[in-house]
C-alpha cells in the first residue's frame, strides 16, 4: 500500500469560526497546481483520493483535475489514528491520497513509520509518500518521497 499525505497549500488567515471556511491564497492556489502537476506525473488512476471537508483542502485536491471523496472525518482536529483508519493502513490494496491538516498528518507520518505519533512538521502543500510492502515474512515500510512545492 501507498499512503500519500497531502497537507493543503497556504490559506487565508481566518476568524474565530471560519476555519472550514478559509480559502487559499493566490500563492497557495500555485503551491497546489505545482504539487498537483507532480502528483499527477506519478498517481496510477486507481488512487483513491479521500479529502478534509475544509475549503482549503477542497481547493488544494482540486488542483488535481480528479474525483475525490470528502471525509469529515479528516477535518480539522483530525487525530493520527483516524487518518491511518480511514486510509485502510497498512491492509489496503493500491495507493490511497489523503489531503489534511497539520500537525495530523505529521503524526500520522510518525506514527506510519515508526509506529508512535510524533510532532512532525509537513510543510505547506507538500507531499510524504511513504509504502507499505510485505517482504519475506516481515512488514517494511519506506519513506518513498518528500516533495514540497518549493522545490519544484
Amino acid at each position: 500500500m501507498d499512503l500519500i499525505l497531502w497537507r493543503h497549500a497556504e490559506a487565508i488567515e481566518g476568524e474565530a469560526g471560519e476555519d472550514l471556511a478559509r480559502k487559499l491564497t493566490s500563492k497557495g492556489e500555485r503551491q497546489a497546481e505545482r504539487m498537483a502537476e507532480w502528483l499527477n506525473r506519478r498517481l496510477s488512476h486507481s488512487t483513491r483520493i479521500l479529502v478534509s471537508p475544509a475549503v482549503r483542502c477542497q481547493e488544494t485536491a482540486k488542483a488535481l483535475g480528479r474525483k475525490f471523496r470528502t471525509v469529515e472525518e479528516l477535518g480539522p482536529g483530525a487525530n493520527a489514528q483516524t487518518v491511518l483508519d480511514v486510509s485502510r493502513w497498512p491492509e489496503a490494496n493500491g495507493a490511497v491520497l489523503i489531503v489534511g491538516h497539520q500537525p495530523t498528518l505529521g503524526m500520522a507520518a510518525a506514527q506510519a513509520l515508526i509506529g508512535v505519533a510524533q510532532p512532525w512538521s509537513i510543510k505547506k502543500a507538500a507531499v510524504w509518500w511513504i509504502r507499505h510492502r510485505p517482504r519475506d515474512d516481515e512488514d517494511r515500510v519506506v519513506l518513498q518521497a518528500v516533495q514540497s512545492p518549493d522545490c519544484l
